[in-house]
């Protein structure tokens, strides 16, 4: 017995896999796949419903607990398995592929189409229902598992394990192996687990942590390189990129979209550089706003694998805020004059007490310093303006009006 509670992902579809081999290695009658998900990747999806149509062993897919669903992606798993199960108080359906972004009529006609022919192969394969099965798909129908039962999209409903162990004692079922008997009241149950690199890497699956991830690790290494010696941010940025990049593998990154989220990045930075009057903050927003929206391919995906627009909208905000505030005042008082020491003297003006030619004493905000003249000879009592400092000597010249 496996749990996959959540959104269909490579993650997900490769413990299935390694799931049903562990299965059949160790001689188990069948695998129970207990499913709540809202939907997930496409590519994904067709990768379990493949090895659902091909295992060898019998697979029964169990849509519970009460108030679980199988949306989306969902709907092709469950038709896929052998056996399919709801418990009660659940429902299946919604299976229109939805992208992240707008499509035009014609791909998504196309991205429709294919869907329906998908879920038809299946249906048909498995004996179930196949005129709901692309209504599902085409106009998004969503039933409960009473009407699902009577519809024939599903075998039964079981209120529990027990109860569902012992519905299907005794079934045979076609696999590619042939026909197999299921003897299932009293068996073992053992349940499999992810382990803990899969736990980890399913959590970052999920495209809002990929997506906060990657903007805190530009956050940390900017940090880092305006704050030379801070440390902790460089470690944390770094630790927060690599991370980003090796989830991103498991979504369909559409790499557009983050180069327009690093060029945002870079127009917020020159922004506290260069003088443009907020069009490079302009610009920044505008370039963010679109790459977050891109970075995950819309015509790959059904609608549950996406980042949420509220997450996208306080991300900008707070990124905007970010580099013009915190990363700005930083680099404004690293170019701020001095307030202490021989440094703050920069620019002060004062009064020759000597004829300076070019040395002599001065006075500096009632101070006297010694200091030389670099602008020629300067008379006792003409004003001048500190322009350097030199071994604890003052570098000035004639203080223009």
């Amino acid at each position: 017995m496996i749990r996959i509670d959540g959104s269909i992902n490579p993650v997900s579809a490769d413990f299935i896999h390694h799931s049903i081999s562990k299965a059949r290695a160790e001689k188990a009658t069948c695998l129970v796949i207990y499913l709540n998900t809202p939907g997930g990747l496409l590519e994904s999806t067709r990768n379990i419903v493949h090895d659902l149509l091909e295992s060898p062993l019998p697979v029964v897919v169990y849509v519970a607990p009460g108030g679980a669903h199988a949306g989306s992606a969902g709907v092709f798993v469950t038709m896929a398995a052998h056996i399919a199960a709801m418990a009660p108080g659940t429902n299946i359906g919604a299976a229109h592929p939805v992208g992240l972004q707008a499509m035009d009529t014609v791909m998504s006609e196309k991205a429709t189409n294919d869907a329906a022919a998908f879920i038809r192969s299946i249906a048909s394969q498995r004996s179930r229902n196949l005129e709901w099965a692309e209504q599902s798909v085409r106009k998004s129908l969503s039933i409960t598992e009473n009407e699902a039962l009577a519809k024939k999209v599903i075998d039964l409903v079981a209120t529990n394990q027990q109860e569902l162990l012992g519905r299907i004692d005794g079934r045979s079922v076609k696999t590619s192996a042939g026909i197999r008997v299921l003897h299932t009241k009293d068996a073992k149950i053992t349940t499999l687990r992810m382990d803990a690199t899969e736990r980890i890497l399913s959590l970052l699956t999920d495209p809002n942590i990929i997506y906060i991830t990657l903007l805190l690790g530009f956050y940390g290494i900017l940090f880092e390189l305006y704050n030379p010696g801070a440390i902790l941010p460089g470690i944390v940025g770094v630790i927060a990129l690599v991370v980003a990049f090796y989830a991103m593998q498991a979504l369909p990154v559409n790499y557009a979209g983050l180069a327009l989220i690093i060029f945002a990045i870079v127009l917020f930075v020159l922004e506290i550089k260069i003088v443009s009057h907020g069009m490079l903050t302009i610009g920044g927003i505008i370039s963010l706003l679109l790459g977050s929206l891109m970075l995950v391919h819309a015509d790959s995906a059904w609608q549950s694998v996406r980042i949420s627009l509220s997450v996208i909208i306080a991300a900008v905000t707070v990124t905007t805020l970010f580099f013009l505030f915190i990363i700005g005042a930083g680099l404004r008082a690293q170019r701020a004059k001095p307030a202490t020491g021989m440094e703050a003297m920069m620019g002060e003006t004062g009064e020759a007490l000597d004829e300076l030619d070019p040395s002599g004493n001065i006075m500096v905000h009632g101070e006297i310093w010694k200091a030389e003249s670099v602008e020629g000879q300067i008379a006792q009592g003409e004003k001048i303006r500190v322009i350097a400092v030199k071994n604890f000597k003052l570098i000035v010249g004639h203080l223009v009006a």
